[in-house]
């Protein structure tokens, strides 16, 4: 009997179940708005906050860029520095232990928990956001990434050197090619954690970015733009999710 209700069920399209969802969803939130309407603006006023955020004033495009913009510079920095370090760490013992402890130790490390810090020393431009979108995503990729290295299977390496492989050979023929799955799963974790950093990295102060644009509004109890500003931030994390979907295939 439950496996014909199962196949009763997966005969629904994928696309009736995402508008079932989405109902649902609305549904809860004018449920929300009705009975909280200080708290929950409902979908009209987020509707009329977007038309004058978006088109009359144009100022959420230029949040959205902003923080767009943070978030792939501090990516690109990460992902340039975790490459070699992960493989310095599996290549050279002394590095390793000099450089793995504090990379774990920061690792424990919520990213709110120095991103003052960062903030009171580079200051609440730019430069302070991008470092610690930057230093976030650098922690996730080089350990995905030397974990990859490091299980490299040392029967080839030996091999190699046994046929009169060079350390050079050895390197592109067999780590680099050996690492890619896990140096791609670490190009999507890093870019998820950047993300979600953006929203730490930008409540310390600035004028332009979601999460800037979430804490005035919140400031001055603008839910309807609170509301608006948290919907594009899931959007920004969805198209990412779907433009790096194929990394999770390679993973598998």
């Amino acid at each position: 009997m439950n496996l014909k209700k199962s196949s009763v069920w997966a005969k629904i399209p994928n696309f009736v179940w995402l508008i079932i969802s989405l109902g649902v969803a609305v549904a809860l939130w004018l449920l929300a708005s009705s009975r909280w309407p200080v708290i929950f603006a409902n979908p009209y006023k987020v509707w009329l906050a977007f038309v004058d955020k978006g088109f009359t004033s144009g100022i959420l495009w230029e949040h959205i860029w902003s923080s767009l913009s943070r978030v792939l510079t501090g990516f690109f920095c990460a992902f340039v520095l975790a490459i070699p370090t992960a493989f310095l760490m599996v290549w050279y013992e002394p590095f390793r232990h000099v450089v793995e402890p504090w990379i774990m130790f920061i690792r424990n490390i919520p990213p709110l928990a120095y991103v003052f810090l960062i903030t009171a020393a580079l200051g609440i431009g730019n430069t302070g956001k991008v470092t610690v979108i930057a230093i976030a995503a650098f922690l996730v990729m080089v350990v995905t990434v030397y974990q990859g290295v490091k299980g490299v299977d040392v029967t080839l390496i030996k091999a190699a050197r046994v046929l009169g492989a060079k350390q050079r050979d050895i390197f592109f023929r067999i780590t680099l090619p050996a690492s890619t799955p896990y140096i791609l799963v670490a190009a999507r974790l890093g870019l998820s954690t950047s993300l979600t950093t953006l929203m730490a990295s930008e409540i310390v102060g600035g004028d332009r970015g979601l999460g800037m644009m979430i804490q005035k509004a919140s400031g001055y109890y603008q839910m309807d733009v609170v509301l608006l500003g948290i919907i594009f931030e899931r959007i920004v994390k969805f198209l990412e999710r779907k433009l790096t979907g194929w990394q999770e295939t390679i993973q598998q």
